[in-house]
């Protein structure tokens, strides 16, 4: 008995196997005849798509081909458009104020308020009146000052939630005003007021609150360095008294005189810090040097990186372009008409 157990037992694990690949066979016959059922689907959508295309082809490559004409004269007689983007980098937190600004004067533009528009920015009428709009855009940024900027971030929230916003996540939902420099876009009509644009922009930056935050780090700045001016005093005195003990240790020549008579032996000094006050000294200038850069370096309320061109370039936007447009306007209009006779066609004749 027990020599027949084991042959039951091989018998028993074909059967499973043959079982186990009838059944993966069937899974995969009904994968293929959906995918078939899919894909036939989809061919009869193309040709009922198709379908009316091909019966009308002449009528509709009739209407393409006046559509294009149509689109060529519009985009030939146009007037054309013009830009000029110019790269700021706003200090103080003035990229708020430009921010606000730059919507204040789409406004102005759109409500066609020449008159403002001109003191603005300080050019004629005709010239105000070709402005279409400005953008705000973040200008060119590096690898480095990404990670400036996602690691000032992350310090400014919880530490719980840092571990959960990535550098990828920061970038890519961040808003447009955490960056530090800045893209201003200007379109018009007319491509020679773009370098009279910058006139006006400089007079965005100026606001009272960029001028309080100055002024506070211009107090701090000249405060720090009153006290750094202290400690270089009271180190200049530390130097000086010990200097004048070394002098008078020098002028005294005190000895300790041994078994050997008058003959000098080793002499005695009063420990002094010479060294230390040397390096102190050094770090103190340092600071102070620092704080005179960073003066000198952000003592206006924005830098320009690249000014708008004396002259602008000519927009050339596909999407915008009037001989893609009405064609494919057209087309779209013909889909829609169709399926709408279609749909209403099939409820009409509909019998419950």
């Amino acid at each position: 008995m027990s020599d027949k157990l084991p042959v039951e037992s091989t018998k028993t694990e074909e059967l499973d196997l043959v079982i186990l690949f009838k059944l993966i066979g069937k899974s995969f016959r009904k994968l293929g005849e959906l995918l078939l059922t899919i894909g036939k689907g989809l061919f009869g959508l193309l040709i009922f798509a198709l379908k009316p295309v091909v019966a009308n082809i002449r009528l509709i490559s009739i209407i393409l081909l006046i559509t294009i004409t149509i689109g060529f004269i519009v985009e030939k007689f146009k007037t054309p458009v013009y830009f000029s983007e110019m790269l700021v980098q706003p200090h103080f937190e003035s990229k708020y104020k430009l921010s606000n600004n730059i919507n204040y004067f789409n406004a102005l533009i759109r409500s066609k308020k020449i008159d403002e528009l001109s003191k603005i920015f300080e050019v004629d009428s005709v010239q105000a009146a070709s402005l279409i709009d400005f953008e705000l855009n973040i200008g060119p940024e590096t690898a480095n000052s990404l990670l400036q900027q996602y690691d000032a971030y992350i310090k400014t929230i919880d530490s719980s939630l840092a571990a959960q916003v990535s550098f990828d996540d920061y970038i890519e939902n961040r808003d447009i005003l955490s960056a530090d420099v800045f893209a201003v876009k200007a379109r018009s009509i007319d491509n020679n007021i773009f370098i009279k644009l910058e006139t006006g922009f400089s007079k965005t930056f100026e606001n009272p609150y960029s001028k309080k935050l100055k002024k506070i780090r211009d107090s701090t700045i000249q405060i720090k360095k009153e006290a750094y001016s202290k400690e270089l005093n009271r180190l200049d005195s530390l130097q000086r008294v010990y200097f004048e003990l070394i002098k008078v240790e020098t002028e005294n020549n005190s000895f300790t005189i041994g078994q050997q008579g008058t003959f000098p032996l080793q002499l005695e000094r009063t420990p002094t810090r010479e060294y230390d006050l040397f390096q102190e000294e050094l770090r103190v200038r340092r600071l102070i040097r620092e704080l005179d850069e960073k003066m000198i370096e952000e003592s206006v309320f924005y830098d320009v990186i690249a000014s708008f061109e004396e002259e602008g370039t000519l927009e050339e936007d596909l999407v915008k372009n009037y001989i893609f447009i009405l064609p494919l306007g057209t087309l779209a209009l013909l889909t829609f008409v169709y399926v709408f006779i279609g749909i209403f066609n099939f409820i009409k004749n509909y019998e419950a």
